[in-house]
């Protein structure tokens, strides 16, 4: 999908201030009729401007958690929800209109249009969902920059590499204004210098964006060089919250850091754990 959620088709901004998640549990009816439980009791708030890294190993439930957040899937149990601060309180389920989302894939080559150019690729969204063109054409040429793809504008996605196809998903997710962005691994597939590369080119993108960001992955220092906080979910099934920390740390950050090389001892001594437990 191009994009996981348009749920206020006016895009105008709602003042909610956190997604509380709240004794949030999902289970399924295996293919043997069986309950399985993915995640359980899962509890996190996640404060409006976040950039929140969940960090777990594989099967974990971190991508069940995200589709729930994007309004993909409905949990069976618990409370989902965006909160709006002030006197009087105001609770909207993560299905209700009011809050935009986008999610970012891994899989860039599955998600783009081929047969599109980067500028109509970043267009699709806005002309899918009725924007005028003279409200979004002049975005999109400041939003390509952004990414660092203006000089790429006229090329369709079998001409880029993998980590200029990523930039062009973030380019379209950002073109649509979502208040959230909720990105799936998306570095994963990339070789080593083109990941650290676009790991700086996001920290760079949120801070001059300010957009809330829920990143999931299982690269402790990925997570710790991207995330103002970071949480750590146990191993599956029944699935939960081990650990969150605060990364204060001012960016840019460095993997050669005494403060995250101490936080990955730490954290990588929790996911030991967990895979022991397995």
């Amino acid at each position: 999908m191009l994009l996981a959620t348009r749920a206020n088709q006016s895009g105008a901004a709602e003042d909610w201030t956190e997604l509380r998640i709240k004794n949030a549990s999902k289970t399924y009816i295996d293919t043997r009729g069986d309950n399985y439980c993915a995640i359980d009791n899962i509890d996190i708030s996640i404060q409006r401007g976040d950039f929140y890294c969940l960090l777990g190993p594989s099967g974990c439930g971190k991508s069940t958690l995200l589709n729930i957040i994007a309004g993909f899937e409905d949990i069976t149990t618990g409370e989902v929800a965006f909160i709006s601060g002030g006197p009087e309180e105001t609770i909207r389920h993560v299905r209700s209109p009011g809050v935009d989302r986008a999610v970012i894939f891994q899989d860039a080559g599955e998600a783009l249009f081929p047969w599109l150019t980067v500028e109509e690729n970043v267009e699709f969204g806005p002309k899918l969902n009725g924007i005028p063109a003279e409200q979004y054409k002049p975005k999109v040429g400041p939003y390509l920059k952004l990414v660092g793809l203006d000089a790429h504008s006229h090329k369709f996605p079998f001409e880029l590499s993998g980590g200029m196809r990523q930039r062009v998903q973030i380019a379209r997710s950002l073109i649509m204004e979502p208040q959230m962005l909720l990105m799936d691994e998306p570095f994963a597939a990339l070789d080593a210098i083109t990941k650290r590369t676009l790991q700086q080119e996001l920290s760079r993108i949120w801070r001059e964006t300010g957009k809330t960001i829920l990143y999931i992955t299982h690269d402790i220092m990925e997570a710790l060089l991207l995330g103002n906080r970071v949480a750590v979910m146990t191993a599956g099934p029944a699935a939960g919250i081990k650990y969150e920390t605060v990364v204060d740390v001012p960016p840019p950050r460095s993997t050669t850091d005494p403060k995250l090389i101490e936080l990955t001892k730490e954290l990588e001594s929790l996911l030991h754990q967990e895979a022991r437990s397995t």
